[in-house]
């Protein structure tokens, strides 16, 4: 019943499941390129989160030129607005005028200046510390979503194959359906699979768009940008997680986190702010340099004053008390990000081992090898050795395997990124 033009079809079919058919559709020409490490750099130069999370540094910075300054003298001057006995306004002459002035200045005790520069210094670690957790965080989820969305995008390949495949064997076959060569349930069954491989690849599409979206939002890439990932297969064949052991990491983890850091630098911030606030206790002298006219004795005077609060209800007990209250505070988180650095470490170090043995189970001949198989069972479809249902399920099992293998090497690249996202390093590149 199969004729040779069938036949033919059928050959062009397995070449194109063989990988020899080239993709279905052209890639656009103005498709875009683009590897981890040009992704990683566009992300550090022109990510927003962390432009202005480099702000906040540079204002902590500038807290500390505050701190350094010193206060400003205060000048006062007053004089008489009108003579009674004159009848003259602004009278200022030595005979019958009078006016004063004086100069003053704030100095600060118990070392105010210095424990509020040490305090602002503290500030910019606390920034800094916050501007590479984030470049921490941020980077994990451009790594982690640009291997996943690499992955689907061969995935996608797949489908495009498949279904430009299907759509060459579902032409020929209705050429054989009129001349009566075939039977129309198996023109509906390859139909059937072209409409469910067409809905699934529509699916895949749009997820791979809102992941584009993300890389292009992190890498401030244009919308309308046709992002095709590319990634060197030396990567997968550099990872090694059998030479990393779980004590290095979890020491690379205590000596590495931005956060634990933070956390560590917070409390050295509080233990500042409260040598502040004792200081701020201790009340300030203002010196002040007097002259008058004739308003005091002697004419001419000349004075020299001190101004001091005497500090004998308030001596600033509430900021001290809140100031040790953050010390306290900071300690018990402290101990708890610990607790939870230990727990993330171990979590992420134990599901990579199990995704590293589940990659190790599997052949790597497997994609040529199921490709050589696949080309069998062709030859015995064209022999009618097998049905045409039977030929689906191999068809679709290839399919499905190759789905499930890109998805597992998304997995253990992902866990890679994982490792290095809870040691705070990039101990594997």
């Amino acid at each position: 019943m199969t004729s040779n033009f069938l036949k033919n079809q059928l050959l062009i079919f397995g070449f194109a499941l063989l990988g020899f058919s080239g993709n279905a559709a052209a890639q656009a020409t103005d498709t875009l390129k683009i590897s981890l490490p040009e992704a990683e750099k566009l992300f550090v130069q022109n990510n927003y989160q962390l432009i202005a999370q480099n702000y906040q540094t540079d204002q902590a910075r500038a807290e500390i030129i505050t701190a350094k300054l010193f206060d400003n003298p205060e000048l006062n001057v007053e004089t008489q607005l009108y003579n009674s006995k004159t009848k003259r306004f602004f009278e200022t002459s030595k005979t019958n005028g009078e006016y004063q002035a004086s100069i003053s200045q704030l100095v600060k005790l118990a070392g105010k200046r210095n424990k509020n520069i040490q305090l602002a210094k503290s500030g910019v670690k606390l920034a800094e510390y916050q501007y590479f957790d984030l470049m921490r965080t941020l980077r994990f989820n451009l790594r982690a979503n640009f291997y996943k969305t690499y992955y689907a995008q061969q995935s996608a390949k797949l489908y495009q194959q498949q279904i430009g495949s299907l759509q060459k064997l579902l032409s020929a076959s209705e050429q054989q359906l009129k001349m009566g060569n075939i039977a129309m349930k198996d023109i509906i069954r390859i139909k059937s699979l072209v409409y469910s491989l067409q809905t699934e690849y529509n699916n895949l599409e749009n997820s791979i768009e809102d992941m584009e979206t993300d890389l292009k939002l992190m890498t401030n890439l244009k919308p309308d940008a046709n992002l095709e990932l590319t990634v060197d297969p030396s990567e997968e064949q550099a990872y090694q997680l059998d030479k990393a052991v779980y004590t290095n990491l979890l020491d690379s983890a205590r000596t590495n986190r931005a956060d634990l850091k933070m956390t560590q630098t917070g409390i050295d911030y509080a233990q500042k702010a409260l040598s502040v606030q004792k200081a701020n206790a201790v009340p300030d002298v203002q010196f002040s340099l007097t002259y008058d006219l004739q308003g005091s004795y002697p004419n001419n005077y000349t004075g020299l004053g001190m101004h001091i609060p005497l500090p004998l209800f308030n001596r600033n007990q509430g900021e001290i008390k809140k100031a040790k209250i953050a010390i306290d505070a900071g300690k018990n988180q402290l101990n708890q990000q610990e607790s939870a650095l230990q727990n993330e470490v171990f979590n992420s170090y134990k599901s990579a081992l199990r995704t590293e043995s589940l990659y190790k189970g599997f052949d790597k001949n497997f994609s040529s090898d199921f490709d050589k198989l696949i080309g069998e069972v062709i030859k015995n479809f064209k022999s009618r050795n097998l049905s045409l249902l039977e030929f689906m399920d191999f068809y679709d099992s290839y399919k499905e395997s190759t789905l499930q293998m890109n998805d597992l090497k998304y997995q253990r690249m992902n866990a890679k990124e994982e490792i290095n996202y809870v040691t705070g390093t990039t101990i594997f590149k």
